[in-house]
Formats: C-alpha cells, structure tokens, sequence
C-alpha cells in the first residue's frame, strides 16, 4: 500500500511541476517583457515550426535590420516574418517601413510593407508544441480540463494521506511516555 502511495504522490509532485512550468511559458514569461504568440501557419518553417510559442521582445523598430524576425501586426492578424527590405520614409526620418516575407515563402508580402507603429517586436526563442496546448486551453473544453486538472492536484493536497493519528499514538503507547500529564521538573 505505501508503494501506491509514493507513486501517487511522485505522479502529484510531477503533475505540479508541469503546471507551473507551463503557466509560466504561458503566461509568467510577460512579467521579464516577453510576449508569447502561437506559430499557426508554416510560412516560417524551419526557423519557427507550426504549433511553437515564440516569445517576443519589444524592440527599437530603428534598431531592426535586414535579415530580422520581425512580429507584426497586419489588419488584425499578428504575423512574423523576416524583414528582407527597410524602407526610410523620405519625409519623416523616425518612420520606416518593412519589407518581410516568410522563409517559406516563394514571394515578398503585398503591399507597402510593414509600418515601423505596426511592429509589436522581436523573437527571441520558440517552445515547440506548446502552442498545441495554448489553443487547446483556450477553447472551452481545455478551460474544463484545465479545472479538472488544478481541482485533482488540490484535492491531492488537502486530503489525509491516509494515516489515521489515533491509531498511531495506540500502536506507539507504553513505547514513550506520556509526556501530557507529566509534571514539569
């Protein structure tokens, strides 16, 4: 019975480590100015496979240069990209544009490129597959697992273990003496 015992609680201690670890790439990772993004497509294969968290770093946009991964905003679609072109306004030295396209991609990005306002900021390491689980807990279904999972590991740590104290101080008697009643000296 005790070999049950050890085994649940290694499982539970296990099951703890691996939520907070992954609470904090999900989310304590913005308290040290890092903003995690789900890689939902494969324009940036290999560098970023799809179902990786990137982590992003704000960044001067006139500190980016060509060869950069840059995330984005387009429309209302957070995009990274690597910038292929920078492109000085002429009137205005503080603004840039940026030309990017996906290292997967065959062609550039349409348009005029990427307004340097538009540039959330900078990758700096992926997690694999941990955007699987981050889209996955944000549906309503992974909310109830996720509650399911936090409502065990819990329970798991305000229940007896099992032992009963009474029977323990019966087994134990006539071996110690009863310190309770005895006088101070």
């Amino acid at each position: 019975m005790s070999q049950i015992k050890r085994v649940f609680r290694l499982a539970t201690t296990i099951m703890v480590v691996l939520v907070l670890l992954v609470a904090f790439l999900l989310v304590g990772m913005r308290l040290i100015g890092l903003y995690p993004y789900t890689v939902l497509s494969g324009s940036m294969e290999p560098t970023y496979h799809v179902g990786s968290i990137i982590y992003v770093k704000k960044v001067d946009p006139l500190t980016l240069t060509v060869g950069d991964p840059i995330t984005f905003m387009l429309n209302d679609t957070v995009v990274t990209h690597r910038i292929i072109e920078v492109i000085e306004d002429e009137n205005d030295p503080a603004v840039r544009y940026f030309r990017t396209k996906g290292d997967n991609n065959d062609v550039a990005d349409g348009g005029d490129g990427v307004h340097c306002n538009n540039v959330i900021g900078k990758p700096v390491f992926s997690v694999p597959y941990l955007g699987y689980l981050a889209v996955y807990l944000q549906n309503s279904s992974g909310r109830y697992v996720l509650l399911g999972l936090c409502a065990v590991l819990l329970l798991s740590t305000v229940l007896p273990n099992g032992k009963n104290k009474k029977s323990e101080a019966d087994s134990v008697e006539g071996d110690t003496p009863d310190t309770e009643n005895a006088d101070p000296q």
